[in-house]
């Protein structure tokens, strides 16, 4: 249907620039503008408040967690070791909010969601320049609900920061191009230096990949030699000197270290090539399996509910705005190449394609827009109203598939959006087109932080056993061992030693009290050699990032359960474990 609704559509008929957008003005989503902002940004602050999943976003926790512990700013800590995979930047953000508000997964998340609403003003500016404002407050729109963003703000990682950073350098340096207020070249080198901060130096490649596209295209070879390029530039290097510098010396000045299996790593070295260029091409001391149509797949379900307007977007951009080499190809051409440098790369995760969402809302704002006059656009509607229908029905379903308790409260709530949505008072189509698209994320999100997610985070066993360990006990020793769990180590109340060998937990047993955190074998064990310990929980485990269908199927869910305790040993007595 899509792309024989694109095959009637005659993209050369359409007016481009001014006239084109004051006629559709009625046609946009003007009036409603604020409400759906507001509704947005509610539905991502649910995951606020929930608890922190393994693997990254628990272990980017603990390192922050063991700067404030510790006072240590400058030497990175993770898994027990030195810890080198990302700069320094996110944890040092992390850490000073738990110093203002304490260690808990509201305050690790807070500065990323709100990194992440400033990144929205930054999406309207640029969007408002390069197209016009009702295409701006469309791809806001867009990109606040679509799906990959909300979970990020959820499962933070680097990406919220990254996002933000990169738009906000685009847009400084779009005020830079455009010969405004001097104060564009420290504020574009300061965001360009907290995206080498927050991922490393290949976010220089991501943000001026697109003006060189530009120039080329443009002819615009004077821009190449501009001073205010190069100033810019030297500032933003000037700017990442803290990173430079804690690199340097947490592992340059200690070659005895041990990294990645060998002493004599360069902190500077990884930073400035293994960590990026080296994952690119495959060589450094992180590798991955790459596919080159990964990101391919992935966009079309991470970009949800947006997907099918996202292509309509891409195939108008290729057979119609190609023809215009203006200054929208700074955004064209740094989605392009991050594209590109995601798909050819041997290391990909979904979340990596974050970053270009800004860009991707845009163009399918800017599509939306265009057709808004069109009776193609009653396709995209129908459409829309297919993805609402059918994501009702397969949410109602694992619903029931999975026993969760509240099914039936979570299916009342499910009906009752998908009416609300399409009982929308209102023949503006463009309206009805992004009324369903908020309901369909309505229904996911609400589902997902409400109900869902919340059943799987009572199989992080880590975080559950942790709460039994009152607040107060913070200075008793405790430990991991045989079962490493990065949100134990996060939510037990102090630090957390990993223990590896059996002969150090015996020396470790012996200087008690001390609590101790392992798998139920381990604790037989130990019981059964007569060593005086407490139980104070058992409790199920399972790796909820990587969902079987025997997890999710009620009658073989205790089949793949693991268990794990947490045990207590109070009294001084000497363990020949």
């Amino acid at each position: 249907m899509l792309l024989s609704a694109l095959g009637r559509f005659n993209f050369q008929n359409l007016i481009f620039g001014e006239m084109r957008i004051t006629v559709l003005r009625d046609q946009s989503t003007r009036g409603y503008f604020p409400w759906m902002l507001a509704f947005g940004i509610l539905l991502n602050l649910p995951g606020l408040w929930l608890d922190i999943m393994e693997p990254d976003g628990a272990l980017y926790a603990t390192i922050a967690k063991h700067i404030v512990l510790s006072g240590d700013w400058i030497n990175l800590i993770g898994d027990g070791h030195d810890w080198l995979d990302k700069p320094h930047l996110p944890f040092w953000i992390a850490a000073a909010s738990f110093k203002l508000l304490g260690i808990t997964s509201f305050a690790y998340k807070l500065p990323a969601f709100i990194c992440w609403l400033i990144g929205l003003r930054y999406i309207y500016l640029t969007a408002s320049y390069l197209f016009k404002s009702d295409v701006a407050k469309l791809s806001v729109l867009i990109y606040v609900v679509a799906l990959h963003s909300v979970l990020a703000n959820f499962d933070v990682r680097a990406e919220p920061y990254l996002t933000t950073c990169i738009i906000a350098a685009i847009w400084h340096l779009l005020g830079i191009y455009t010969g405004k207020n001097w104060s564009h070249i420290p504020a574009s080198a300061f965001f360009m230096a907290c995206a080498v901060m927050v991922k490393g130096i290949f976010a220089l490649v991501i943000i001026g990949s697109g003006w060189v596209i530009f120039w080329i295209l443009s002819k615009k070879w004077e821009q190449f030699t501009n001073y205010k390029w190069w100033v810019a530039l030297g500032l933003c290097l000037t700017f990442i000197l803290p990173e430079l510098l804690s690199l340097y010396v947490q592992f340059d000045m200690h070659p005895e270290k041990i990294v990645f299996g060998k002493t004599h790593v360069s902190g500077l070295r990884f930073f400035f090539w293994d960590s990026q260029f080296g994952r690119f091409f495959n060589t450094g001391p992180i590798k991955g399996k790459g596919d080159v149509f990964f990101f391919l797949h992935t966009t079309l379900w991470a970009f949800l509910p947006w997907s099918v307007g996202l292509i309509g977007g891409l195939v108008y951009l290729i057979g119609y705005e190609k023809q215009f080499i203006q200054i929208r190809w700074v955004i064209y051409g740094c989605a392009l190449v991050s594209f590109i440098i995601f798909s050819l790369s041997r290391f990909q995760l979904p979340h990596y394609i974050i970053i270009v969402f800004p860009y991707l809302s845009m163009i399918t704002a800017h599509y939306f827009l265009s057709i808004a006059a069109h009776p193609v656009l009653k396709y995209f509607v129908w459409m829309q109203t297919g993805l609402l229908l059918a994501t009702g029905l397969l949410i109602i379903a694992l619903l029931y598939s999975t026993g969760i308790n509240t099914a039936v409260l979570a299916t009342a709530v499910t009906i009752i959006i998908v009416i609300a949505a399409n009982t929308v008072p209102t023949e503006n189509l463009l309206v009805k087109l992004v009324c369903k698209g908020y309901a369909t994320a309505a229904i996911i999100y609400v589902f997902l932080f409400f109900f869902f997610y919340p059943f799987l985070l009572k199989y992080q066993s880590g975080r559950r056993a942790a709460a039994h360990i009152p607040a107060s006990e913070s200075l008793i020793p405790t430990a991991a061992y045989k079962s490493f769990s990065y949100t134990f180590e996060f939510y037990a109340p102090g630090n957390v030693r990993l223990i590896n060998q059996r002969k150090e937990l015996a020396q470790y047993l012996n200087n008690r009290p001390c609590y101790l955190y392992t798998t139920r074998q381990i604790a037989d064990s130990i019981q059964h050699a007569g060593i005086e310990m407490e139980i104070l929980a058992r409790v199920d485990h399972f790796h909820i990032t990587k969902l079987k269908k025997d997890f999710l199927t009620p009658k073989s869910r205790r089949g793949v359960l693991e268990a794990r305790c947490l045990l207590y040993f109070g009294s001084k007595h000497l363990v020949k474990y």
